[in-house]
């Protein structure tokens, strides 16, 4: 996963980096997933063309496909209860912004008392929609849900934008606790890493582990760049190659043989 530019590089004045995120479990990678489609649906659902409002109804039920594999809010709901109880034992110290502090525990304690109330796993309750089944459905075919395979799909498309949209913020509406848990957890995540500028010899960078474990990677690279990193990890040692893109945009097997200064944290809740 990659993220917009974030900040700048030691040494290199006002240049823009974008973020590699790499997770290191498998909890963390469908966590990454879904936050990932949330925010694609996010986008289109709040477009106007009936083209965008297809797109997010796709979005959504990639959503559920991903969050059917566990029992996410189990998961979630023990993770927010564990960094609750981390974080209150900082108060009082004197290091510590107080306000930032009673905030993110106000936000923990919202989101999992939101997230208690859902009911069944993520997006149950569409599943005796018969409307979005039958489209969902018609989706894994090509061109399946064209006006004569689906009138009256075509018939709600051509409604005014407002009313399709209440319809999807209707049918959203049960997900959004586990989104917004979702959201606090890996926001909380990410901001537990400290940060190490670094250099990869020959495009080659590696680091003993010692034992310990981590949950998400996250590496900084200069923009103008012309690499992809490339991980591999366990409890003992981490490795990251950067490999140079060809005229195609691929980059396996074409290893890059400079210095590659960046950044990098590695995270753990």
């Amino acid at each position: 996963m990659t993220h917009e530019p974030q900040g700048t590089l030691a040494g290199n004045a006002a240049e823009a980096f974008t973020t590699y995120e790499f997770p290191l479990n498998e909890r963390i990678r469908t966590l990454l997933r879904l936050e990932d489609l949330f925010a694609k649906f996010e986008f289109f659902f709040r477009q106007d063309h009936r083209l965008d409002h297809h797109t997010a109804l796709l979005t959504l039920f990639e959503i559920i496909e991903v969050g059917s594999r566990a029992d996410l809010k189990s998961d979630l709901l023990q993770e927010l209860d564990r960094q609750r109880a981390s974080l209150i034992q900082f108060r009082g110290h004197p290091n510590v912004d107080r306000q930032a502090l009673e905030e993110t525990l106000a936000n923990i304690d919202q989101a999992a008392t939101q997230l208690n109330n859902c009911n069944g796993r993520l997006g149950y309750h569409l599943r005796d929609n018969e409307f979005l089944m039958i489209i969902r459905s018609r989706c894994t075919i090509p061109g399946g849900v064209c006006e004569f395979d689906l009138p009256g799909y075509h018939r709600w498309q051509s409604r005014p934008a407002d009313a399709r949209r209440a319809d999807i913020d209707a049918w959203f509406d049960p997900m959004k606790p586990l989104a917004k848990s979702i959201r606090l957890v890996l926001k909380i995540l990410r901001h537990s890493g400290e940060v190490s500028t670094v250099v990869a010899e020959q495009g080659n960078f590696t680091q003993q582990m010692s034992g310990k474990t981590y949950q998400l990677l996250q590496i900084d690279l200069p923009r103008h760049l012309e690499v992809v990193p490339e991980f591999s990890a366990n409890k003992y040692m981490l490795w990251i190659r950067f490999n140079a893109p060809n005229a195609n945009g691929v980059s396996k097997n074409n290893p890059y043989t400079d210095p590659v200064e960046f950044k990098i944290r590695l995270c753990n809740l």
